[in-house]
């Protein structure tokens, strides 16, 4: 089901579309939208132009499967409800986050806090959805911390941890050592301690 099928005069070829999405995945995450061009993804992939436009319609369909495929890899914001305690809970979003931008099977950085943030007009809406998605991890983050905290502290604590992920990516793209950025998390978290409102039980 995963092969997609392209011709060519020595008979019938197969690409996997599976593997073509995670290749497009680590280009896009690598390089940003507007620095893949189509060029380097048929030829990462390994198929013609039309193949690409059959299996996913265009590009920018690719970039949203790759984007999808990016969000169910383990990052910050999974398994959060494992979590007992609020300050386990931001830990463990910090924690993550630090792995995830610095995995070594993966790419520098955050595909999606460090993705279009400037675009091209042209790409406005692909701009727009990643800004969509960065508000819905806002939300996921918010709701994390909703069982200790009230919605307004919650809602502003969820935007100061998104500022500091979002730090985490452009920090760990820029070069930053894992032990930088867990030197980070241990100043925001002693933060974090100084200043939570006080919070009721799970």
């Amino acid at each position: 089901m995963n092969k997609i099928i392209r011709k060519r005069r020595g008979g019938p070829r197969t690409f996997d579309r599976d593997d073509a999405i995670n290749t497009a995945m680590h280009l896009f995450w690598r390089h940003g939208y507007e620095g893949v061009s189509l060029n380097d993804l048929t030829t990462a992939i390994g198929i013609a132009p039309p193949s690409l436009y059959s299996a996913f319609g265009s590009k920018a369909g690719l970039y949203r499967e790759a984007l999808d495929r990016y969000f169910g890899l383990p990052g910050a914001l999974t398994a959060l409800d494992e979590a007992s305690s609020l300050m386990e809970t931001i830990e463990t979003i910090l924690r993550k986050a630090v792995d995830a931008v610095t995995d070594p099977q993966g790419e520098r950085g955050c595909m999606v806090s460090s993705g279009m943030l400037q675009s091209a007009a042209e790409h406005a809406e692909l701009s727009s959805e990643l800004a969509r998605r960065r508000s819905g991890m806002h939300e996921a983050v918010t709701t994390a911390l909703l069982p200790w905290l009230d919605d307004q502290h919650a809602g502003s604590l969820a935007r100061y941890f998104m500022t500091i992920l979002q730090g985490l990516s452009v920090q760990a793209r820029d070069g930053a050592s894992r032990e930088d950025l867990e030197q980070v998390v241990t100043h925001a978290l002693a933060g974090v301690r100084a200043t939570v409102p006080p919070t009721r039980p799970r």
